[in-house]
C-alpha cells in the first residue's frame, strides 16, 4: 500500500517501536540520551509480540520501524522481526553503527523477514561522523554494515541530522548516499530535545535554502528523499513545482506529492511507542496518549484526544493555523512542543509567512545560526 492510499485518521504511515534506549554511542543529537544499560521496565518479548499483533489490526502491510537507542542491544530482535512478518507487518530496523551490527547479524535479520535497514551518517568521513557520534570506528562500522545490507539485497535507508555542525557536509553526504546504493535518504532537521539541546539548529532562512537544494537533488538522484520534522519541505517542493513545472518529489514521510497530499507529522500518520510502552505522537514529542500495556495501540492512535487534535489542521494556531499550506504541511508539531510547550503552535523553523497574515510570529532567536 502506498502512503498516499493511507487514511492517517485510521492508521499511521509509520509506526515506530523504541525497543530500548540502551546504546554504546553517545550521539550529540540523541533525543533519548541513551546509556549503555537497558531499562528494567522495557516491554518484554511477549509484550512486544502483543504490540505487533495489535499493530496488524491497522491493516495489511503496516510499516513498523524497530528503533532505539540501539535495538540490537536486545537479543530478541530477529524473533520480533519474524513474528511481525508473520502478522503481515512490514518490518524495518534502525540499528546503531557499532560492532554489534555485523554481516552475520544482518543475514539473520534478513532471513527473519526484515524489509529495510536504516543507518545514520552525519558526516562524509570518519572524522566528522565519529565526532558527532562520539565513538571511534562508528563510521567504518556503519559503512561496512551498509555494504553488507546491499550485498544481501536488503534495501538501505540513510538517515542524516541537519544542524549547524552538519549542514555544510550535506553535499558530500549526498554523494556517499548514492555510492552506497541507498533507496532513501531521510534528512532530519534537528528538534532541540535530549542531548540535541546543546546543538545549534540552522536558521529558518538556511532551512529554506537546504530544502530548495533537496528538491533539486530529488529531481536528479536515483534514491528518494524525505525529511523528518520538516514537513514544510512539502511546501517548498510544491512552490517549486508550480513555478518550474517539474515533477514533484515522491516517496513517503514528509516528501511532497501533489497539492492534495497530506504530509506525515507527529500524530498524523506517525506514532511512536516508547521502550516502556507509552504511545507518543513522535519520539520528539514525548506527551503520552496512553500505554500499550493498558490498551491497543490501534485504539490509542485512532481515539486519543491528543492524536485527534494533531490530525486536525484547523486546531493549529499562529501562522501555521493561518497558512494556506497547512493541509500539506502543518509544521513540525514536535519542534513547536519543544520550543513553546504547545504542540499546536507555529513551527519556528519555517520562515514562510502566509498571504495576508499579520498576527504574531514564532520566536526564531534560538534557531539563529551561530555563524
Amino acid at each position: 500500500m502506498r502512503p498516499t492510499d493511507i487514511d492517517p485518521s485510521e492508521r499511521p504511515v509509520v509506526l515506530i517501536w523504541e525497543l530500548t534506549q540502551a546504546c554504546d554511542l553517545a550521539c550529540k543529537h540523541c533525543r533519548a540520551e541513551a546509556e549503555d544499560r537497558r531499562h528494567p521496565d522495557e516491554l518484554t518479548t511477549e509484550e512486544g509480540k502483543q504490540l505487533l499483533a495489535d499493530a496488524a489490526d491497522f491493516g495489511d502491510d503496516q510499516l513498523v520501524v524497530l528503533s532505539g537507542g540501539d535495538p540490537l542491544y536486545r537479543d530478541d530482535v530477529a524473533e520480533l522481526v519474524e513474528y511481525g512478518t508473520e502478522q503481515g507487518l512490514r518490518m524495518t530496523l534502525t540499528p546503531s553503527g557499532t560492532a554489534s551490527l555485523t554481516a552475520d547479524r544482518i543475514d539473520d535479520l534478513a532471513e527473519a523477514g526484515l524489509r529495510r535497514m536504516a543507518v545514520s551518517l552525519d558526516g562524509p568521513d570518519a572524522q566528522s561522523h565519529d565526532e558527532f557520534r562520539k565513538e571511534e570506528e562508528s563510521f567504518a562500522q556503519t559503512i561496512a554494515a551498509a555494504r553488507a545490507a546491499r550485498d544481501r539485497g536488503l534495501p538501505l535507508q540513510v538517515n542524516t541530522t541537519v544542524c549547524g555542525e552538519t549542514v555544510e557536509d550535506l553535499p558530500a553526504i549526498r554523494e556517499l548516499v548514492a555510492d552506497l546504493g541507498a533507496v532513501l535518504w531521510s534528512v532530519f532537521f534537528l528538534v532541540p530535545v535530549g542531548r540535541g539541546t546543546v546543538l545549534d539548529p540552522i536558521s529558518p532562512e538556511r532551512a529554506e535554502t537546504v530544502m530548495e537544494w533537496l528538491v533539486d537533488v530529488n529531481q536528479e538522484a536515483d534514491f528518494g528523499i524525505k525529511t523528518t520534522e520538516a514537513p514544510h519541505y512539502r511546501r517548498v517542493a510544491l512552490q517549486h513545482h508550480r513555478e518550474s513545472g517539474g515533477r514533484p518529489p515522491s516517496g513517503n514521510g514528509e516528501s511532497a506529492g501533489d497539492d492534495r497530499s497530506t504530509g506525515i507529522t507527529a500524530g498524523n500518520g506517525f506514532a511512536f511507542v516508547s521502550h516502556t510502552g507509552e504511545v507518543f505522537p513522535s519520539g520528539f514529542l514525548p506527551n503520552s496518549a496512553g500505554s500499550v500495556r493498558e490498551a491497543s495501540v490501534v485504539d490509542i492512535y485512532r481515539n486519543a484526544e491528543l492524536f485527534e487534535r494533531l490530525r486536525d489542521p484547523n486546531e493549529l494556531s499562529g501562522k501555521c493555523g493561518a497558512c494556506e499550506f497547512r493541509f500539506v504541511c502543518g509544521g513540525s508539531r514536535s519542534r513547536a512542543f519543544a520550543t513553546t510547550g504547545d504542540p499546536l503552535a507555529s513551527d519556528p523553523l519555517c520562515g514562510y509567512v502566509p498571504k495576508g497574515y499579520d498576527g504574531p510570529l514564532p520566536d526564531t532567536q534560538s534557531l539563529a545560526e551561530s555563524d
